[in-house]
C-alpha cells in the first residue's frame, strides 16, 4: 500500500467518528499522521 492509499484509508476510517469533524485542520492532519504511523507499525509486526 502506498502512502497516499494509506492516508486515504486512514481518512475514511477516521471520518466514521463524529469527533474527527470537531477538530481543526491542523489537528486532523496530526491525527492522520499518527494513525498511519501506528497502522504501519502494526502491519510491520505481522
Amino acid at each position: 500500500m502506498t502512502t497516499s492509499e494509506a492516508t486515504r484509508k486512514a481518512i475514511r476510517i477516521l471520518m466514521l467518528s463524529p469527533f474527527y469533524f470537531k477538530l481543526d485542520l491542523a489537528a486532523r492532519q496530526a491525527l492522520i499522521r499518527e494513525f498511519c504511523a501506528v497502522n504501519h507499525k502494526a502491519i510491520a509486526k505481522r
